[in-house]
């Protein structure tokens, strides 16, 4: 039998993880001395309500390896496979995890792969794996697409204020920008699991219809495109970009993430993301 794992920055819905018996690993989120598993101790609503009233900017950790060693021990066994998908080795120590916890099981087929992504394209891949499970796919045949679709990703992003990536250490080539954060909105890239500056935007509005055509440039008039949007705290301006990307792509909808809070310590409230897979 084969099991999907992830974690809470796939931003994967509680109810698709239930259906389909996947084991999603909770991010750590620390104020202060107090620490919070997230989706757990803590919800999106709490944390940025938290978030709000904190002196302090947050931090976070990956899981330990022990929290994936519990998961691991329940399902190893027989021939059973267990895939893990977690983010971007850059971003998050997540996947150093998982390979580590996968270390005290060495007879198991354990396969911990990067996504090189992170938030709703990430949830794709998650369901995309479990739907390929359900169908009766094997293994490596799992393995294989994912991994193909991996370099198709993409994520373009804009931030309302680059301080937290700065703060947060996950800025990458964007602290390049710093200089006039004052003065532009900057439109992130998620870039090979690294944040990188993409274009400067004069306004938020201007930003923001930027991205629509970045979607309308790359994204393919496919199904296969699996567009998505993620937010923080702006779910009028996601709803308003779901509206144009459906009426572009003639779709009847399009899927709207709020971004977790292992992301929201590194961004910021206020982001608001298009993520799509191109074609190969």
């Amino acid at each position: 039998m084969i099991h999907i794992i992830t974690d809470t920055t796939s931003g994967l819905s509680r109810e698709f993880a239930n259906f389909y018996h996947i084991p999603v690993i909770p991010q750590i989120i620390n104020f202060g001395n107090q620490s919070f598993y997230e989706g757990i101790d803590i919800d999106n609503a709490q944390f940025m309500k938290m978030l709000s009233t904190s002196k302090e900017l947050p931090k976070t950790a990956a899981p330990p390896p022990e929290l994936f060693i519990q998961e691991f021990r329940k399902l190893c066994g027989g021939d059973n496979t267990i895939i893990c998908l977690h983010p971007s080795a850059e971003v998050s120590g997540t996947v150093r995890s998982a390979s580590m916890a996968a270390q005290e099981f060495p007879g198991a087929d354990i396969r911990v792969i990067d996504t090189r992504t992170v938030g709703s394209p990430l949830a794709t891949l998650v369901q995309l794996a479990a739907e390929w499970v359900f169908k009766g796919e094997e293994a490596d045949s799992i393995e294989y697409k994912i991994k193909q679709l991996i370099p198709r990703n993409r994520v373009y992003f804009v931030v309302d204020t680059l301080e937290y990536l700065a703060k947060g250490g996950r800025i990458g080539g964007a602290s390049a920008l710093l200089g006039s954060v004052l003065k532009i909105k900057p439109i992130l890239i998620l870039n090979n699991g690294r944040v990188e500056p993409y274009e400067k935007a004069r306004t938020q509005k201007h930003a923001i219809n930027r991205l629509i055509e970045l979607v309308k440039l790359q994204a393919p008039r496919k199904d296969h495109a699996y567009i998505s949007i993620m937010h923080a705290a702006v779910p009028e301006l996601a709803l308003e970009l779901s509206r144009n990307l459906c009426k572009l792509f003639e779709m009847k909808e399009i899927p709207i993430m709020d971004v977790p809070p292992a992301i929201v310590v590194h961004c910021g409230p206020g982001i608001l993301a298009a993520a799509f897979f191109i074609d190969e």
